[in-house]
């Protein structure tokens, strides 16, 4: 095919939407603290009422732009200009162009890692795995019956139909000298307001284990889970609409918070020397 694309090659192979069929999410609701919100949402964004925080594994058996991969994240619900929506702190993923894909449009925290979703009858559980720490450990039992069943109230009207889920990144690059060299970035750091289609053919609801845990790398366990609320587990389509840009941020302010997708330089070199 060659370096060099056509307008039309482009055009014909490049979709305007992302989709997933048949995707399996797995996710675990659970309560945190407002502190924790609080340090970790940058501005613009601000907390929710609430401090809800949500981790979940997707299996995607088959999409519309790469091969068989899986995912997990983990985010914070948080609000822009009065929207709810949702913060994306960590995406591992399996494949490297669904990373490409995620990072360079949409500004997703995505970095490669090792993952695992699986069901046993009404047992689903699923971890991931980065430079031999096991950073999100996540159990459901199907049984119909959250952790919380006053949450589960709440969210169950969520379930009843189509989901649209807003979801907020910011997109970003240092500058060739680097932000510690004082280059700060490329552009203004831009928070990104992206709508993503869930359409499942079915939802199950179920009581959950949620462990976090931190490594030099990824810091999971500063999200402290007070409380899990329950899980989802669903099977269905969804679709990632083209996202937005909503604003723009200073880059002095924004800078503390430009390391999500980088792993500690210096400890590696520690660690290979």
């Amino acid at each position: 095919m060659g370096f060099v694309k056509s307008l039309e090659w482009i055009t014909e192979n490049y979709p305007e939407t992302a989709e997933f069929y048949d995707a399996e999410v797995l996710t675990i609701y659970f309560e945190t603290k407002p502190e924790v919100v609080k340090r970790l949402l940058p501005p613009p964004l601000e907390p929710f009422e609430i401090p809800i925080g949500f981790a979940s594994v997707f299996n995607y058996p088959r999409t519309n732009f790469s091969v068989p991969y899986l995912e997990s994240a983990l985010f914070l619900q948080a609000r822009y200009n009065g929207e709810e929506g949702a913060y994306c702190l960590a995406m591992p993923v399996t494949d490297d162009m669904a990373l490409i894909l995620g990072r360079e449009i949409y500004g997703y925290p995505k970095k490669i890692a090792g993952i695992d979703l699986k069901r046993n009858g009404i047992e689903v559980e699923g971890w991931t795995e980065r430079r031999g720490v096991c950073l999100l450990t996540v159990h459901a039992k199907l049984t119909g019956k959250w952790n919380d069943e006053s949450a589960q109230e709440v969210f169950a009207e969520m379930f009843k139909d189509n989901i649209d889920l807003v979801v907020y990144n910011f997109k970003y690059f240092p500058a060739p000298s680097g932000i510690a060299g004082g280059g700060g970035f490329d552009y203004n750091p831009r928070l990104i307001r992206e709508l993503i289609q869930l359409r499942p053919n079915n939802v199950e609801m179920g009581e959950a284990e949620l462990v976090l845990q931190s490594s030099e790398h990824d810091p999971w366990g500063d999200v402290d889970v007070v409380r899990v609320l329950g899980a989802s587990y669903s099977v269905g389509n969804n679709t990632m609409l083209p996202g937005t840009v909503v604003a723009e941020v200073d880059q002095n302010e924004f800078a503390p918070y430009a390391f999500m997708k980088l792993d500690n330089i210096r400890q590696l070199a520690m660690m290979r020397s």
